[in-house]
């Protein structure tokens, strides 16, 4: 038992820095501000030490195979980490969060990354659906947390409405599998299922109900309709983390799920144990996600929304290397997440600093950013170089990241998918250069300067463009931890 709580260490530690936050609550109030981020900040710093600390332990499952230790979750730990550290640097002196409860938003905010890492180490269906459960019912609270505002309550309620559907559909996915298996640890379906006979056409339908629950998770086809309202309405920091941090759980759990419960390691890659068309369902699904994204994108005015539809678009892109099945496929899909949050984080924190000072979110108050000078001109490039690498324009990181996730569909003999996903990053180059075009080549409304925002937004934009560009020269260092990562222990 002792052993289990030293590989749990990571996740303690952010349970106690939520009690700190409570009681920092329960005695100080709304007087010190200051303390709430710091605390959490703090909390959230602790955790990735103590991952680095339980990192080199051998993989195991542990708490009676409810949980599981290995290379992937390690990871993944870091990456929510990394991107809540990210959403707490964002949400300082931002306009919305002002008008949020400050101890409740960043206690919850801690909540959420504990919820994001039970579920990337869930090895149980119970297990999973808990956390997965957790995760969205911090984020419906976390999107309706604008006090007086009709937008945000708007799009909290509908969140909660889809998110009930998909986890209704989802709990009677696991109950079916749960039927056919006996069992709901995911090694324990593998080997039920390699060795004993099941109907093909319950297993299936037991899967495309699970998968509702993912799908609404990453915001897949046709499961995405709550994104672009949610985005909208949320305060834009939390969007800003919403569009990375729960995304990239969903991935980590589908990962899981799949290739745990449904897979084995075949000669060339993974293959379906009982041959039941989950492979070719996921393909199917990431060609209507990406084209849908990109195509619903186009007219879109709302720097928010343009940027929730790219995210749906994006989520496409990471399921198309999902449906590759080989070690190449998971090492991409590893390398691309780490890229979407910094470059995606970067688009977010751009759009935070003008719509802070300006006030605006529509693209047309956009005109003439660029040429406005100062902080201005600074803001239109970085803007252009995380919109650039989202398209996956070389020598962004974001064309790395693509070349990897085609780079698995080729190997894999996936020739269409990989045409199609080529042919919805031409399309995303339209509604992406249309904001530059904005920024540069029309005429700014007025001819006022803009403000200096805090220096440390300043410093992250320049940071996250940096690491964006840096990323797209010198990739080999990210590509070998992603390969290392990609490790699951069965």
């Amino acid at each position: 038992m002792i052993g289990d709580l030293t590989l749990l260490c990571p996740e303690l530690v952010l349970i106690l820095t939520i009690v700190l936050l409570f009681f920092a609550d329960f005695f100080l109030g709304a007087r010190k501000k200051g303390v709430y981020p710091a605390l959490a900040s703090l909390g959230l710093a602790g955790m990735m030490i103590a991952n680095l600390q339980v990192s080199p332990l051998p993989p195991s499952h542990f708490f009676s195979g409810m949980v599981t230790h290995d290379a992937m979750a390690g990871f993944f730990r870091y990456l929510f980490g990394g991107g809540a550290l990210l959403a707490i640097l964002l949400s300082q002196r931002s306009s919305e969060v002002e008008r949020v409860d400050l101890p409740s938003y960043y206690t919850l905010l801690t909540a959420l990354t504990l919820g994001m890492s039970l579920l990337a180490i869930s090895n149980h269906l119970l297990m999973l659906y808990l956390s997965l459960e957790f995760v969205s019912v911090i984020s419906y609270i976390l999107t309706g947390s604008v006090g007086g505002s009709r937008r945000s309550s708007e799009a909290a309620l509908k969140y909660v409405i889809y998110g009930g559907v998909a986890s209704g559909i989802m709990a009677y996915g696991m109950s079916l599998l749960y039927g056919l298996t006996g069992t709901m640890e995911l090694p324990e379906i593998a080997r039920f299922l390699t060795s004993n006979a099941v109907s093909r056409p319950v297993l299936f339908l037991s899967i495309l109900f699970i998968m509702a629950g993912i799908g609404y998770k990453i915001a897949a086809f046709p499961f995405q309709m709550w994104c672009p309202d949610v985005y909208e309405g949320a305060p834009t920091p939390f969007t800003a983390f919403l569009s990375v941090g729960p995304k990239a759980a969903g991935f980590a759990i589908l990962i899981r799920f799949f290739l745990t419960a449904l897979a084995a390691e075949g000669e060339t890659g993974f293959v379906d144990i009982k041959v039941a068309g989950w492979p070719e369902m996921i393909a199917i699904l990431s060609v209507a996600t990406m084209t849908l994204g990109n195509l619903a994108a186009i007219g879109q005015t709302n720097l928010k929304r343009l940027l929730a539809y790219s995210s749906i678009a994006h989520a496409g892109y990471l399921l198309m290397g999902f449906a590759a099945l080989n070690d190449e496929a998971l090492r991409a899909i590893l390398f691309y997440l780490v890229v979407y949050v910094i470059m995606n984080l970067g688009a977010f924190l751009v759009v935070i600093i003008v719509a802070n000072q300006l006030r605006v979110e529509d693209l047309s108050s956009y005109a003439g950013l660029g040429r406005r000078g100062g902080l201005g001109t600074f803001l239109a490039l970085a803007m252009t170089i995380f919109l650039f690498s989202l398209t996956g324009i070389p020598p962004f990181a974001g064309f790395i990241g693509k070349f990897y996730l085609f780079g698995a569909l080729i190997r894999s003999g996936l020739y269409g998918l990989a045409i199609i996903g080529v042919l919805n990053s031409v399309v995303s180059l339209y509604y992406y250069v249309r904001v530059v075009k904005v920024m540069f080549f029309e005429e700014p409304p007025d001819a006022r300067l803009i403000p200096m925002p805090i220096l440390r937004h300043s410093v992250a934009v320049f940071l996250l463009a940096f690491l964006t560009v840096y990323l797209g020269l010198s990739w080999n260092g990210l590509a070998e931890v992603a390969g290392r990562s990609s490790g699951l222990f069965f």
